[in-house]
């Protein structure tokens, strides 16, 4: 087996179950998502940082792998007449949900709160799937809590309701470990000194890190977080972004999983952003951007780091309205020009560059994000 072969297992190679037998061709016909490499200069000193984009694949995210994981974990118990899976989600693992559920004949229920990026929502409902809210106020800090009691409720009131549960299920982590993390090992080259990913349920990371641990024992680990997270414990506090950090702690994490924590100011997550897209045309999502502000954090403490990997989970065209948007920027107390948010936000990020793709990259990352009406923007 290469070692960018998806992982099938002997399970799924010959079975009547048509839900793995679905997992199976989906997985085999999954394409290896494609790096990007940026440069920068920290301190005077040329920083190389290669983007794993992994908003270039089918259900556009990282979390196109987990939802095929947990899928495949629950596959018995997708068999049974009147099956429904129910999923608490911030919004892309419900996006790859929903269409693995249409193409299934399932229903399927996502349960979301308000942060929830409008352009997601549709999608789900495009795809077939329904959208269950919870009522938590827009500044509370317990989205995440109220929605998995919500999912309890549906679970306990649903007949034949499923719930993958991305949260405990290690079927989250372990597909990062055994096809992600080889996948972006065959990509790296020889010079990355460390790997930053940025955490939520924290399966993208523990997977990452229980491969990376045995293939590169010296490449150092770094998860990235945002301020009013309590993925690694604190107090948790409002926050704007979606796709990063937790109202609880990370059934998946302990002391070994990473050699650094970093917690950034999402206003430095939303520069990187936009100083990514405006110098390189690469437009990535605010999750990505907290990774990206997290590596340039590390560079200004270690001169002698040259060399990092970044997994980005998705593009940015699942934010135009929002982390793109100027009406949300100004919410949230940001200019929505570039370089006076770079400014603003004290990013310390004095520009990128990026090398030219090796193959054509596809059109859709260096298109800009386009900003929808007033009215359509989130509140």
């Amino acid at each position: 087996m290469s070692p960018t072969t998806p992982p099938v297992t002997a399970a799924t190679t010959e079975t009547t179950n048509p839900v793995l037998d679905y997992v199976r061709r989906a997985v085999d016909g999954y394409p290896v998502v494609p790096v990007r490499t940026v440069h920068t200069e920290i301190a005077g000193i040329p920083r190389t940082l290669t983007l794993k984009l992994e908003g270039h694949s089918p259900w556009r995210s990282v979390k196109g792998r987990t939802a095929l994981s947990l899928v495949r974990s629950v596959a018995d118990d997708l068999t049974v007449p009147g099956a429904t899976v129910v999923e608490s989600t911030s919004g892309n693992l419900g996006l790859a949900l929903s269409a693995i559920c249409r193409d299934l004949g399932l229903r399927f229920i996502a349960v979301v709160d308000q942060r929830q990026s409008p352009v997601l929502r549709k999608a789900i409902e495009d795809n077939g799937g329904e959208l269950d809210w919870v009522k938590t106020p827009d500044d509370a800090a317990t989205h995440l809590q109220d929605r998995i009691a919500r999912v309890r409720e549906l679970v306990r009131d649903l007949p034949h309701a499923v719930w993958p549960n991305q949260y405990e299920n290690d079927a989250n982590w372990r597909v990062h470990e055994s096809w992600t993390a080889p996948e972006l090992d065959a990509q790296a080259g020889p010079e990355a000194q460390v790997l930053f990913a940025g955490v939520s349920t924290g399966g993208t990371l523990a997977g990452l890190s229980r491969y990376f641990r045995h293939a590169r024992p010296n490449l150092r680990i770094v998860a990235v977080d945002v301020r009013g997270s309590t993925v690694f414990g604190g107090v948790p506090r409002p926050r704007a972004l979606s796709g990063i950090g937790a109202s609880r702690r990370s059934a998946f994490l302990d002391g070994t999983d990473c050699d650094a924590v970093l917690l950034v100011e999402e206003r430095r997550a939303v520069a990187c952003c936009h100083t990514l897209r405006a110098d390189t045309g690469i437009a990535v999502g605010g999750s990505s951007g907290a990774v990206l502000a997290g590596a340039l954090e590390y560079f200004y403490r270690h001169p002698e780091v040259r060399h990092a990997l970044c997994l980005c989970p998705d593009l940015g065209d699942n934010y135009a309205p929002t982390v793109y948007h100027p009406a949300w920027l100004d919410r949230i107390g940001l200019p929505a020009d570039a370089g006076r948010l770079r400014h603003r936000t004290g990013a310390a990020c004095p520009g990128f560059r990026a090398d030219a793709p090796e193959h054509p990259v596809p059109d859709d990352e260096a298109a800009v994000p386009t900003a929808p009406s007033e009215e359509d923007v989130p509140r």
